[in-house]
């Protein structure tokens, strides 16, 4: 019998010295490592190690070492594949971050795996079982997302994940909108597909579990889908969380199927309260004069939820930083988060701003933890920027504005907004806001 190694790599700190981020617990009960392990035959012995909570185990006996990366975790990756390497133990790579640095990729790895595994992995497997391994495994299509195997949860050490776990699942990939600074959409395909609900509600059964959070780039891509998966979730009687467009907070029936089957927490992309900023993200789905109204409803449901931000966009004034915050503290907004606008490789901003020769350090995006300003701004300099982006953290998080925003913690839904806001505060105390915790 074959012995595969998967690994999911940590991340290192900062930039200048290789401290490696660790947990002793984490909340997310990670789904990468789990599927690839569904996905591997039975004739192979499958190892899986999550680094943020374990020792990777150099020495350990194994045919393949298997790493999946983001940029974040992409130098960890580098050395971790390294290692192995040294010791005469081929490596293959996977992950988004291999989808856009695939020849930097390369230099690291015996083979790498480019797209969704779905279709590449038995043969990574194959080749691998008899010497033949390939530099490159290309997935050529997509998958229709019908009959995914289920994650394979027994070969991960669950009391890692704490008391309370919430388990990963996916029901669709990809999103309906092209927003100019998005990259998810490009490694996981044009337009938008989804599971079949009895799939997902089977996978939920088999986690035993009941919070779940549904890593989709937009779990409401498809009205109709999410309407009957929500439906099938009522008799479950689980607490989930998700990430959906803000338009979607109007629709009266969604929001109350939503409600009665159990949403917890929702993540909301406003990205700005200034409509030429949405308009330069090609974000249109997003009204800004209809905001007051989406905020009080959810209010008014009593849904936990969280809005992301971005800063940096050209036409941006001075004023934007202090007029975002008194909004949201004017809207009682529960949680948010400031980031700066980031030009990733292969999105029509990161074209733009190389065309413009406005980028900077580009070798560095995506690879250090906290909020890096990696553009020319047009409204300041990029130290400035970030400075003023600590400071919202600093201001929304302080414990005068934790109070004034948040309802009593007497609910699930309470309880989990003044958690988030307790790490926030933690977080926006550290010097280079190094670490936000569990991904």
């Amino acid at each position: 019998m074959k012995r595969i190694l998967i690994i999911q790599p940590s991340y290192y700190r900062s930039k200048g010295r290789k401290t490696i981020a660790r947990l002793s617990r984490r909340k997310l009960v990670p789904l990468v490592l789990p599927y690839l392990a569904s996905l591997t035959p039975n004739d192979w012995e499958v190892t899986v190690t999550d680094e943020l909570l374990e020792d990777i185990e150099f020495d350990t006996p194994t045919d393949l070492v298997a790493i999946t990366t983001w940029t974040l975790t992409s130098l960890r990756a580098y050395d971790i594949a390294q290692e192995f390497r040294k010791r005469g133990k081929p490596v293959v790579m996977g992950g988004p971050h291999v989808f856009f640095h695939t020849n930097e990729a390369m230099l690291y790895a015996d083979a790498i795996a480019i797209g969704e595994g779905e279709y590449i992995w038995g043969r990574i497997l194959e080749d691998a079982a008899t010497g033949r391994l390939q530099p490159i495994y290309r997935a050529d299509k997509l998958h229709d997302l019908k009959n995914l195997s289920f994650p394979r949860y027994d070969v991960l050490k669950m009391n890692r994940y704490g008391r309370i776990k919430t388990f990963a699942v996916q029901t669709s990939r990809g999103c309906p909108f092209k927003c100019d600074f998005c990259s998810e959409r490009l490694y996981l395909g044009e337009g938008f597909r989804y599971r079949p609900v009895e799939d997902v509600v089977e996978e939920i059964k088999r986690c035993k579990g009941r919070y779940f959070l549904f890593a989709d780039s937009n779990f409401g891509g498809d009205r109709n889908h999410a309407m009957e998966l929500m439906e099938a979730l009522i008799p479950l009687k689980i607490r989930w969380s998700a990430l959906w467009s803000l338009y979607l907070c109007k629709d009266e029936a969604f929001m109350d199927l939503a409600c009665r089957s159990g949403l917890l927490h929702l993540n909301l992309g406003m990205e700005s309260i200034n409509p030429e900023s949405l308009r330069l993200m090609n974000k249109k789905q997003n009204k800004v004069d209809e905001y007051r109204q989406i905020l009080n409803g959810l209010k008014k449901r009593g849904i936990s939820y969280s809005l992301n931000l971005i800063f940096g966009l050209d036409g941006e004034n001075m004023q934007m930083f202090e007029a975002t915050v008194e909004f949201l503290k004017k809207n009682k907004a529960p949680v948010a988060y400031f980031n700066i606008l980031t030009p990733h490789k292969g999105t029509p901003f990161y074209d733009r701003m190389m065309k413009e020769n406005r980028i900077l350090n580009p070798e560095d995006i995506g690879r250090w933890p906290g909020e890096r300003c990696y553009i020319k701004p047009t409204c300041c300099s990029p130290e400035e920027l970030e400075e003023h982006v600590k400071k919202l953290y600093r201001s929304f998080y302080n414990v005068p504005s934790i109070f004034s925003r948040l309802p009593a913690p007497i609910t699930e839904a309470s309880l989990a907004s003044w958690f988030m806001n307790m790490s926030q505060w933690l977080n926006s105390r550290k010097p280079d806001f190094e670490d936000f915790g569990d991904f």
